[in-house]
């Protein structure tokens, strides 16, 4: 009976420590943008309409086993002091387990601050059938000297461990030149987890965008050219030789097609066709193509 008592303390202490992550990753976030809450006589928020998508994916071919559909719901609303503030959640639509139907929740407050010149936007994302840790993204920007900054990383989810136990995993930054009505952005980058550092560097010229992404080991250039309205055609060429070609084509009214060639490794398909998204990757072996795969999206607004 010591042991049942035991373990039914324990589910409790579980359950309670559940429902205070989920207030962590929205009260966390505002904390973080400098909002501890709505005072007394704070306007009222802004909501906007909720939205729920409906994805179904088939990668299989053979049976319903290939289906996985799920339910995203997201909200977004503008707090007092000018903070704005989107949340969700992920749902399996598939599972019949209650406990395994929250896949994700999230939540990102954003602020701006000296007449807009500063931005900054904090994000949580908790797995929920792995509630040890938190990972979490933060953004700022310095508009006037067109730089950026960009961090990842992940921090226990405990309330108590939270503010000590943080761990960035990846950082980036990305400053912005003019150059004769051309734009250069130099985004040198460093993920923790790999000990891996490169930098990417672009050049926009009107129809032309070149991009360089180099670090020690590899360097890889891609030459994006506009060839009208309609379609543009990318390049890529790596250190070793190997070549990628990706055609972009626009077909009206939010619809596109993006062919993309990996000489004697795959050719991949992506068609957007307003609310329908299909992806199609055909392995090539030799001078075949076989084992191609699909995955079918499909969002459902109410």
């Amino acid at each position: 009976h010591a042991d049942h008592r035991e373990g039914a303390n324990t589910i409790s202490v579980l359950e309670r420590d559940k429902m205070k992550l989920i207030k962590l990753l929205s009260t966390v976030s505002l904390s973080i943008a400098g909002v501890s809450g709505a005072g007394a006589g704070a306007p009222a928020a802004a909501s906007t309409r909720p939205q729920l998508s409906i994805t179904i994916r088939d990668g299989n071919f053979t049976d319903f086993d290939g289906l996985e559909p799920t339910i995203t719901w997201e909200n977004s609303q503008q707090l007092p002091q000018e903070v704005d503030l989107r949340y969700g959640i992920d749902l399996s639509a598939k599972t019949t387990n209650l406990a395994s139907l929250p896949r994700r929740i999230w939540g990102r407050a954003s602020r701006k601050f000296a007449a807009d010149r500063f931005s900054l936007s904090t994000r949580l994302d908790m797995d929920v059938q792995r509630m040890d840790r938190v990972a979490f993204q933060i953004d700022a920007a310095d508009n006037d000297n067109d730089l950026k900054l960009t961090m990842f990383g992940s921090a226990a989810a405990s309330l108590k461990r939270f503010a000590t136990s943080p761990r960035v995993s990846h950082i980036e930054f990305t400053k912005g030149f003019d150059n004769d009505g051309n734009r250069i952005t130099v985004n040198p980058r460093y993920n923790v987890d790999y000990d891996h550092m490169d930098v990417v560097m672009t050049y926009d010229a009107d129809d032309t965008l070149i991009s360089v992404t180099a670090s020690k080991d590899d360097q890889v250039v891609t030459i994006s050219q506009q060839l009208n309205d309609e379609n543009m055609i990318s390049p890529t060429i790596s250190r070793d030789g190997s070549l990628t070609l990706a055609w972009d084509r626009k077909l009206g009214d939010h619809n596109s097609v993006r062919t993309t060639l990996n000489p004697n490794r795959s050719v991949e398909v992506e068609w957007k066709d307003e609310a329908w998204t299909a992806n199609v990757n055909f392995p090539m072996e030799e001078d075949s193509m076989k084992g191609a795969t699909v995955h079918i999206k499909r969002d459902v607004r109410f």
